[in-house]
């Protein structure tokens, strides 16, 4: 290496799977947030709670420095420019230095010397994970982190949109034990998380307690509930589906409806299958049609398959139930998100927005997301000997999620 060269930097420690998917995540909300103006304290709410990988913060300087936007020096300064660490401080000199280099404007204040720069509160170490939508308009979370914020380590909740809060337990639990139930959890169908910001499940908490304030497990939640809104966030700061999310274009709308009718056959979504005794006079109606002397063209066939489709979906799916499936549409999708999961996000984006149509003409068809799932619940019903298909499977109505020894 020649004299007054400067060595070069040693690369960051990896980040374990989960921080790396949740801090590109959390990097595409600011990207967005930064895009649409929002001010440096919703920028922090939606950072969150920091990760307890030794190597957090220089990542999350790194990636947000990358994003190229006149709002990132003032929301790193307000992260971390009252930071005494030596290495962290470095970290983000470098940082906005690229950003000045880049032709992004940098306060020349920043960074502020440590005794003075305003830092904002201590983000409380509490890890949220959610399961996808079950078909009853059910879901889980699971909070693990501080007692300081949880009252104990681990917060286990089972949610629906219709009853409200089902379960909430709120266990003390040491590591062993909770793998314990993780491994529980998973026999029981719930092997299937995605880390989520932690103000996002004191979102769903909130939804679920407004809709049956008096169930027994939401006072075991109200229990907490000041508590979680102080430390993890206001529900209304939390990210929203409806807008988290870009709206998909007219023009990509074609396209995603089709990757939307695909993706009805996933295993997410066998629990969204009507129930085999409700298809049993649509089986009728298309076993005659196929058996019908009357109609003898494959044309005419399939002209009447399609036609018995889109009249047991009307039936099946009724317009008071849209509203209700367009929003487990947007929250399967933000979980698809936040898994990093693009495809799949955009294309249940695009069935929750096709959902929100004005009511169909004959011309332009049902929604092509609902015929794919009658479908799919039609053709198993057919083939109702065979075993069932592997996949999520909600625990059984009425059971609890976890049996106290």
């Amino acid at each position: 290496m020649s004299a007054g060269r400067k060595k070069a930097s040693p690369p960051l420690p990896p980040l374990s799977p989960e921080a790396a998917a949740r801090l590109a995540a959390l990097t595409e909300e600011v990207r967005r947030g930064l895009e649409v103006g929002l001010p440096v304290e919703e920028l922090l709410a939606r950072v969150g709670a920091p990760e307890p990988d030794p190597g957090w913060p220089e990542h999350l300087i790194a990636a947000l420095a990358e994003l190229r936007h006149p709002g990132v020096p003032p929301l790193l300064a307000a992260l971390f420019g009252g930071e005494a660490d030596p290495r962290i401080r470095k970290a983000l000199k470098k940082a906005l230095h690229r950003l000045k280099t880049r032709g992004i404007p940098v306060p020349a204040d920043l960074p502020p010397a440590p005794d003075a720069a305003p830092r904002p509160a201590p983000a409380p170490e509490v890890a949220a994970r959610v399961t996808p939508i079950f078909g009853p308009g059910e879901r889980f979370l699971v909070l693990e982190g501080s007692r300081a914020v949880l009252g104990g380590t681990v917060v286990v909740a089972r949610l629906s949109d219709t009853a409200g809060i089902v379960e909430f337990h709120n266990l003390a639990a040491n590591r062993a034990q909770r793998q314990e139930l993780r491994d529980s959890l998973a026999q029981q169908g719930l092997s299937e998380w995605a880390e989520a910001p932690p103000a996002y499940a004191v979102r769903l908490l909130e939804e679920a307690y407004a809709l049956n304030p008096e169930a027994a497990a939401a006072a075991e939640y109200a229990a907490i509930r000041d508590r979680l809104w102080r430390r993890l966030g206001r529900p209304e700061e939390a990210p929203d589906p409806e807008t988290a999310m870009p709206a998909v274009s007219d023009r990509e709308l074609a396209p995603a409806l089709d990757e939307a009718r695909e993706l009805a056959r996933h295993p997410w979504f066998h629990s969204w299958l009507p129930e085999p005794s409700r298809l049993a006079p649509w089986l009728a109606k298309l076993m005659e049609a196929e058996t019908s002397p009357l109609i003898l063209a494959e044309h005419q066939k399939q002209a009447r398959r399609e036609a018995i489709l889109e009249e047991a979906v009307r039936e099946l799916f009724p317009p008071t139930s849209r509203e209700l499936l367009r929003r487990r549409l947007l929250h399967q999708a933000y979980y698809c998100h936040l898994r990093q999961l693009g495809r799949e996000a955009r294309a249940l984006k695009a069935a929750a927005q096709d959902l929100a149509l004005p009511q169909k003409s004959p011309l332009l068809g049902e929604s092509p997301f609902l015929l794919a799932l009658v479908h799919a619940a039609l053709r198993r019903a057919r083939e109702s000997q065979a075993p069932p298909s592997p996949g999520l499977v909600a625990p059984p109505a009425g059971s609890p999620l976890l049996v106290r020894k």
